[in-house]
């Protein structure tokens, strides 16, 4: 059978290579296809292009177990991330696995058969084909490829200059000596202010609400002597361990310690801030972790906004105008041009139809199986990765995990998988655990979790690697034949 394959892969991004990486690795008896809906791989990586793109996560823990990051910065731009992709994706094969231009319409999965049809789409040809196969991996990520999330401003069809969501960045975009304003606090408002600063006239971070920012040293004092007194594996497991450890002992201070920790924080901020006052702009009204943590390489926007050349404007807007924008305050605004770093729309699954034995399955009513399965869904694998640190942790764990299952599957010779919730009077809840407004937004999109093992989501490496690695296969929450 031509069209049939042991694994189909959705998704050519982080999650996606890694797991085909693994695969190669561990299971090479395996065969797969990956399928990705846009022209190369990366995902994030490769469609993001505003100026800075970077990662807020350090390179040691958001990139992969067996493969050693080189470059000095502990926190890559796209580029550098992107170049990474492609070389894990060559020296383990993957590449000549990738159909691109391909999007996935439907995944249907028949229990007589124990296989899945897979419908999907080739964009150049307009032309539809289906593929078999027993294991479905879904690496689609979490949000829209094809819109960002901007909220319904008043009077913003009167502004005459250029308005531009951070998603869909106009090539070769003239900010020199522009007056810019960025709408937003986030990751990519933190990350875009700072690097355009460096050529336009003036540019303001207009914000609603504050978020923590702190600033860390881009390059890793610790990591540089691992590098010199270490074999370059043994290193960067070394480095990764270690970053691991702190970053689960600040988010643990945090929750523990939540005024201190805050405190700290924002006396940091002022540190950076020099003669500016950390008092509105970053301090929150939530404690730390919250929402989403944001970080400043080397403080670069701290730096910007201490030297003038970027400033920040806690405020609400009233409207946009011809000139730029009205504040709740009543000061005006002016700009050349807008970007609206507003968030991401979510999307599940990649936004791809689902059928077990010719019934609809929602996954907004499935339950998370030790993070990685769904209640009721057979034979499917989902990678996502943390919140509260670098994503490709658990998507790493989960690959680790998917090698055993199909060793154990494979020794049993069982075909089929499936986690099943027996009624035990277990409380359920959302998912994705921030108080962000781009979760608060989406949350009944996505899957739920339980109040119990296994159905319950740590956000911690540290019991996932006890529970993914450690723990055995068969339980009493999954049932295989």
């Amino acid at each position: 059978m031509s069209n049939f394959t042991d694994i189909i892969i959705i998704g050519a991004g982080l999650s996606g290579i890694g797991a085909a990486c693994h695969l190669e690795r561990k299971n090479p008896e395996k065969s797969y296809k990956i399928f990705e809906s846009r022209k190369e791989i990366g995902g994030t990586w490769s469609l993001f292009k505003y100026p800075g793109i970077r990662s807020d996560s350090d390179m040691y823990t958001f990139g992969f177990s067996f493969k050693t990051w080189d470059n000095p910065k502990s926190f890559a731009d796209a580029p550098n991330i992107l170049t990474y992709l492609k070389e894990a994706a060559k020296e383990y094969d993957v590449l000549n696995k990738i159909t691109y231009e391909t999007q996935v319409l439907k995944t249907s999965f028949n229990s007589t058969d124990k296989l899945w049809s897979v419908t999907v789409t080739n964009k150049k040809t307009q032309t539809n084909e289906t593929y078999q196969c027993n294991y479905l991996f879904s690496c689609t990520g979490y949000y829209n490829y094809k819109k960002g999330f901007t909220p319904k401003f008043k009077g913003i069809n009167d502004f005459q200059g250029q308005i531009i969501h951070p998603q869909h960045w106009p090539k070769n975009l003239d900010y020199k000596n522009k007056k810019v304003i960025v709408i937003g606090s986030g990751a990519t408002a933190v990350t875009i202010v700072p690097k355009m600063a460096e050529e336009t006239s003036e540019i303001t971070m207009l914000q609603r609400s504050p978020t923590y920012v702190g600033a860390f040293p881009n390059k890793d004092k610790m990591a540089v002597f691992f590098k010199r007194y270490f074999p370059k594996k043994i290193a960067h497991s070394l480095i990764r361990f270690k970053n691991i450890f702190v970053q689960i002992l600040f988010f643990q201070a945090c929750k523990i310690w939540p005024n201190k920790m805050k405190n700290w924080l924002v006396k940091g901020a002022q540190k950076q801030l020099g003669e500016f006052s950390a008092k509105p702009h970053f301090e929150p009204n939530y404690n730390p972790w919250d929402q989403r943590f944001c970080v400043a390489p080397d403080g670069d926007l701290f730096k910007s906004i201490r030297n003038g050349k970027a400033k920040v404007i806690t405020d609400k807007i009233e409207s946009f105008t011809k000139n730029g924008v009205m504040l709740k305050s009543g000061k005006e605004l002016i700009a050349d041009i807008i970007i609206t770093a507003t968030g991401l729309e979510l999307l599940a699954f990649g936004g791809s139809k689902i059928m077990v034995d010719n019934k609809p399955y929602n996954p907004s009513n499935g339950v998370t199986y030790k993070g990685l399965m769904l209640s009721g869904l057979p034979n499917c694998i989902f990678f996502a990765g943390y919140t509260n640190a670098s994503w490709t942790l658990k998507s790493d764990l989960t690959s680790e995990y998917v090698s055993r299952l199909f060793k154990f599957m494979d020794k049993k010779k069982f075909k089929y998988f499936i986690p099943i919730i027996k009624n035990d009077g277990m409380d359920i809840s959302p998912l994705l655990n921030l108080d962000s407004g781009y979760i608060h937004r989406s949350s009944h999109l996505f899957p739920k979790q339980g109040s119990k093992l296994p159905w319950k989501l740590y956000q911690n490496y540290f019991l996932d690697y006890i529970m993914l690695r450690l723990n055995k296969i068969n339980d009493n929450s999954i049932k295989f034949n």
